[in-house]
């Protein structure tokens, strides 16, 4: 009997803190995902400096204040949503509600917050949130998460290919032909947009980001930074494992601005995203022959032709996202949809060999309508 197809809406705000991602889909069954809308209801810096303000020394009232807020963001969101998909609240089976990361210092803890009551009770549909926790309590990282979604949606017939995300940070999925399990691979290489965007920030405090990669296009890399930038010790770690901005945040992107002031201290944070990329992919997933990126590094001129540069050697092709499936600015908030249906299915949605978890684990909790 074929399933019935149901309508839901993911939501996802990652690291590079640009905004809330929503996407509404139609699934029907674990391998059938088709996006219908998307849309990104982008943070005012007001509100990105009281994310900011809280990763760096929030207190108490306010992380309760930014976890009822963060929820009223992305209900903002949701409304928009369906306003532009013509959809009635009525007509979803669940929203996925990843929430926005504050501290995730695996494997103690992975926190976002977000409150799923006021989703559920702003559109009388049940919320399923808190995805990372059961993964860190099993022993894992909690991330990447996107990794099912990556074998179960996004696998060629053929050959085996890596999923790369260039977010604030970026990680990689090693998908074997046909998604199937057994091969794959996923972990975060490292900073993706995050020490670039900061960066150019310092640079010109009126920009949220390297505009067209401007700034990157005008500096020069400065090799002894970024010879002493790649000898962190994350980049030899072996995988699975994962990273945020409390390992490369805003301490890491004043270093740099210090010892590499102006545009050079853009153009090298763009060397050492692509060069640790392409290092990592080469390394621990060798003879793969494509690369598909998605994330809002695409975007960005220069790393897009420096990664491109760095993959070529090694005999991998970097082609875009949006050019094989959908727009891939979607991608993650289409994943968290998906694992809020395993969720609901019971269903495990974390990949034990991407997360270094004991085992499959079905994720999240749910919050009824």
């Amino acid at each position: 009997m074929t399933e019935r197809p149901t309508l839901a809406i993911g939501i996802m705000s990652g690291t590079s803190l640009d905004g809330v991602d929503a996407a509404l889909v139609r699934l029907q069954g674990p391998g059938s995902c088709t996006l219908l809308h998307f849309i990104t209801r982008a943070y005012t810096v007001a509100e990105r400096d009281q994310i900011l303000s809280a990763l760096a020394a929030g207190t108490a009232p306010d992380l309760a204040r930014l976890h009822v807020r963060l929820a009223g963001w992305a209900a903002e969101a949701v409304e928009t949503l369906l306003a532009a998909g013509h959809t009635r609240a009525s007509e979803l089976g669940f929203i996925a509600f990843h929430g926005q990361t504050i501290w995730h210092e695996p494997p103690a803890v992975s926190w976002q917050l977000g409150e799923p009551a006021v989703l559920a009770e702003r559109f009388g549909v049940r919320v399923v949130s808190n995805f990372r926790s059961r993964d860190v309590a099993a022993g894992g990282q909690g991330a990447p998460l996107v990794a099912i979604a990556d074998l179960l949606l996004f696998a060629h017939p053929e050959i085996s290919r890596v999923l790369l995300n260039l977010g604030g940070m970026a990680n990689v999925t090693l998908v074997p032909p046909r998604g199937v399990d057994g091969g794959a691979v996923a972990f975060d290489t490292g900073p993706g947009m995050v020490l670039i965007d900061a960066v150019a920030r310092l640079v010109e405090p009126g920009e949220r980001f390297d505009v067209d990669g401007r700034l990157a296009h005008a500096g020069r890399v400065n090799q002894e930074l970024l010879d002493r930038l790649r000898g962190d010790p994350f980049f030899d770690r072996a995988p699975p494992k994962s990273t945020g901005r409390e390992h490369f945040g805003l301490l890491l992107a004043q270093e740099i601005h210090r010892s590499a002031p102006g545009p050079d201290g853009v153009r090298t944070a763009v060397e050492l995203t692509a060069t640790t990329v392409a290092g990592s992919v080469a390394r621990w997933m060798p003879g793969v022959v494509e690369v598909v990126a998605s994330g809002g590094g695409v975007h960005h001129p220069v790393l897009w032709q420096r990664l491109s540069g760095e993959l070529a050697p090694h005999g991998m092709a970097l082609r875009r996202f949006d050019d094989l499936f959908f727009a891939g600015d979607a991608k993650e908030a289409v994943a968290f949809a998906l694992l809020g249906y395993l969720t609901i299915h019971g269903q495990p949605g974390n990949l034990p060999a991407a997360t270094g978890a004991a085992g499959p684990r079905v994720l999240g909790q749910i919050t009824p309508a």
